[in-house]
């Protein structure tokens, strides 16, 4: 039987992102099952102490441009710093994906898609007309994910994605929990994957 990874993100991130590629490379070298698991930011953030983009020190926001342009060369990628359609409201988008698990159905191919409609081609993912496009293409039913996706029960599994980040101690995007362990941000990807190789016990926080 796999391993399995908690993977707690929205497509509201860069960061999310800026890893995805790179943490299903070491997903399957490992051969780990995947639970995607999409979650509200801002609630999150602020629930664990955390404060959104606009309301960080002038400081904190000039470095993040920084670190922004260090790992898109780091991971090969190219993508806009400050894209068009950004910030949006990424419910209905993170929805889907809860909508497809629920249909039996790989969200992978919609999710590379979406990362790369927001931050490379400047969609606006708070568009159903666009979701519908994305998940079309991608080879999943579009039109029936997006309606889904907007449905009460998708709202409450998003929710339960909230409540079990904060059980899991999630505070951000993306994180990936491996037995209890917490690796936060994709520039810990590397981490994930020296425990795996390794194969040792997960680190417990001492306090």
């Amino acid at each position: 039987m796999p391993r399995q990874v908690d993977y707690y993100f929205s497509f509201q991130s860069p960061w999310a992102y800026i890893g995805h590629k790179a943490f299903l490379e070491v997903a399957s070298a490992y051969n780990l099952k995947i639970n995607y698991k999409p979650v509200v930011l801002v609630d999150l953030f602020s629930e664990t102490g955390g404060l959104p983009l606009m309301k960080r020190h002038p400081v904190r926001q000039r470095y993040r441009m920084v670190e922004l342009q260090r790992w898109r060369d780091k991971r090969g990628l190219n993508f806009h710093l400050q894209p068009a359609n950004w910030p949006f409201n990424a419910r209905l988008a993170d929805g889907m994906v809860i909508a497809a698990i629920e249909a039996g159905l790989d969200p992978e191919p919609f999710m590379r898609r979406a990362f790369a409609a927001v931050w490379e081609d400047q969609l606006n993912l708070a568009d159903p007309a666009t979701l519908v496009r994305l998940a079309d293409e991608s080879g999943l039913p579009g039109k029936q994910l997006v309606e889904r996706s907007g449905s009460d029960e998708i709202s409450a599994a998003y929710e339960q994605n909230r409540q079990d980040a904060l059980a899991a101690d999630v505070f951000g995007s993306p994180v990936y929990v491996l037995d209890g362990e917490v690796f936060w941000g994709q520039d810990r990807i590397e981490l994930l994957a020296d425990a795996l190789k390794s194969g040792r016990a997960p680190y417990r926080s001492q306090v």
